[in-house]
C-alpha cells in the first residue's frame, strides 16, 4: 500500500467516520482490514501533528527544533529519520546525543524513538553491540556521542539527527567533525532537537546561513499528559525556568548576569600588547576521577590592562594529567606565577603540581567567599576597560555570563571551572606591586 498524502488521508478518515453514528465507531474500526488499520496508525503522526513537528519547507540544511519539554521533539526526530531512510535506500544516518546511552535510551529504544515509530511491514534491526540501526530500505543509522568528538572524525553521512545539542560535552568539536562528514548525496540535511540553552554551540547553529528554526511550547502538544501540563503550568508558569523549559524561550544570558555578553564583546581585542607578567589560574577538580580542571592564562600589559591570553582547561584527566597541563601552560607563556585554589585538595594540590615540575612557581589561595563575590571585582574591570579578552574563548565566556549577581550559576556544566580559574589569575594581576624603596645613606 503506497503512502497517502497526510491531508488526503485525514479527509478520507473523517469522511469514512462520518458515515457511521458515533456509537458505531468501534464497529466501523473493527471492520477495517489489517493493512488499513496499520496505515491509520502510521499516518496518525502526520495528521495529528501540531505544526511545529512538521518538516519546514525550503532548501534548508539544518532544521533546529528548539522547544519546551513534552513538545514532541523526539517523536518529530524519529519520524523525520524514518522518512529519510524510507526514501533513500542505502543512506548513512548519524544519530548523535549527549552520550551513547542517551542515544540508545531516547532516540532508539525510547517510547518515541525509532523502534517505536517503525512500521509493521518494514523490518528494522537494532544491533546494540555494533551501535547500528538497519532499516528495511538498507539505510543504516549509526550511534555517536557528543562527548566523544573523535568518533565523528572520518565517517560520512547523508543525514543526521542531533539530540539535546546543549548537553554535548565536546560540543564544538563533535559538531564540526559531524558537519565535515555531511557530504553524501545531493542534499545532506540535519535535524537538531533540543531544549533551549544559551551555549556557544547553540548560538553558532542558530546563526548558520541555511538553518531554519522551529520553536514551540509544552502546551502546544495536546497529546501529552494533561496532568503534567497542568502541574507544570501551576508550578513553573511565568517563571524564568518555566519560560525556558516549558515555553522554549532561549535566554542568551541569565537574569542579573554578573557580566553581559555585550560587555565582553566590547572588551575583546585581537592581541595583547607587550606583557609585564603572566599568571596561570587553576581551579582544580573536586575529585581525582577526571572532572574538569580550569586552567586559564592571563597577563598584565605594559598599558596596565589585564588580558585573558589562553584557556587551557582540561577534563577527563587524573591529577598527574591536569598538573602536566598546568605546567605546559606555564612554560608556553613564561608564567611567573601559578595560582591554584586549595579548597578542594589542600596542600596536595601543590604537591601534585611540583611533582611534575619542582620549579613551578606555585601559590595556593583559599576561597573564603563565593564564586560570584570573588568574580565581581574582575567583572568591574571588564566593564571599565581594565580587563580585556585577547581573542575568543567561547566556553570561558559562556561560564562567565552564567554567573549571577544573586550568587547562582546558570551557565554550561555543573561548575564555572574556567571562570573561576580566570578570576584567580586576574585577582593576582590586580594586586598592587610594592615598589622597592631607595634608602638614603
Amino acid at each position: 500500500m503506497s503512502a497517502l498524502d497526510p491531508a488526503d488521508f485525514e479527509r478520507f478518515l473523517r469522511a469514512a467516520a462520518s458515515e457511521v453514528e458515533e456509537q458505531d465507531w468501534d464497529w466501523f474500526f473493527a471492520g477495517l482490514s489489517g493493512p488499513v488499520k496499520r496505515r491509520m496508525l502510521h499516518e496518525f503522526f502526520h495528521w495529528q501533528t501540531h505544526g511545529g513537528q512538521d518538516e519546514p519547507p525550503g532548501d534548508w540544511r539544518i532544521w533546529l527544533l528548539m522547544a519546551g519539554r513534552g513538545f514532541g521533539k523526539t517523536l518529530a526526530g524519529s519520524h523525520w529519520v524514518s522518512a529519510r531512510a524510507r526514501e533513500s535506500p542505502g543512506a548513512r544516518i548519524a544519530l548523535v546525543g549527549g552520550s551513547r546511552d542517551e542515544v540508545v535510551r531516547v532516540m532508539i529504544e525510547g517510547e518515541s524513538g525509532l523502534l517505536a515509530v517503525a512500521r509493521d511491514e518494514e523490518e528494522m534491526f537494532w544491533l546494540p553491540t555494533r551501535g547500528v540501526v538497519t532499516f528495511a530500505s538498507g539505510a543504516e543509522a549509526f550511534v555517536y556521542s557528543g562527548a566523544a568528538a573523535d568518533q565523528l572524525r572520518g565517517p560520512q553521512h547523508h543525514f543526521a539527527w542531533c539530540d539535546e545539542l546543549a548537553k554535548w560535552k565536546q560540543g564544538d568539536a563533535a559538531w564540526d567533525n559531524l558537519m565535515m562528514g555531511m557530504r553524501l548525496g545531493t542534499r545532506p540535511r540535519t535535524i537538531v532537537t533540543t531544549t533551549p540553552r544559551a551555549t556557544g554551540l547553540v548560538r553558532r547553529v542558530r546563526a548558520l546561513a541555511r538553518t531554519v528554526e522551529t520553536n514551540g511550547r509544552t502546551e502546544d502538544n495536546v497529546h501529552s499528559a494533561e496532568a503534567f501540563r497542568i502541574w507544570a503550568r501551576e508550578t513553573y508558569g511565568g517563571t524564568r525556568l518555566g519560560r525556558q523549559e516549558l515555553d522554549g524561550v532561549l535566554f542568551d544570558e541569565p537574569q542579573g548576569a554578573l557580566v553581559t555578553r555585550a560587555v565582553l564583546e566590547a572588551a575583546r581585542v585581537a592581541a595583547a600588547p607587550e606583557l609585564r607578567r603572566v599568571v596561570v589560574g587553576v581551579d582544580p577538580p573536586a575529585s581525582a576521577e577526571g572532572n574538569a580542571c580550569g586552567i586559564v592564562v592571563c597577563g598584565l600589559g605594559v598599558d596596565g590592562v589585564a588580558y585573558v591570553l589562553a584557556d587551557r582547561t582540561v577534563s577527563g584527566l587524573r591529577p598527574e594529567g591536569w598538573a602536566r597541563a598546568v605546567a605546559a601552560a606555564a612554560e608556553a607563556w613564561g608564567a611567573d606565577r601559578v595560582v591554584a585554589e586549595k579548597n578542594q585538595g589542600g596542600d596536595m594540590i601543590e604537591s601534585v603540581l611540583r611533582g611534575v615540575d619542582n620549579a613551578l612557581p606555585v601559590k595556593l589561595v583559599s576561597a573564603s567567599r563565593g564564586k560570584t563575590a570573588r568574580a565581581e571585582p574582575v567583572a568591574a574591570r571588564f566593564e571599565s576597560g581594565l580587563a580585556k579578552l585577547a581573542g575568543r574563548f567561547p566556553e570561558l565566556e559562556d561560564e562567565y555570563c552564567g554567573l549571577t549577581l544573586a550568587g547562582g550559576y546558570e551557565g554550561p556544566g555543573r561548575s564555572p571551572d574556567r571562570a573561576d580559574a580566570c578570576v584567580w589569575a586576574m585577582t593576582e594581576l590586580m594586586r598592587p606591586v610594592s615598589e622597592p624603596r631607595v634608602r638614603q645613606l
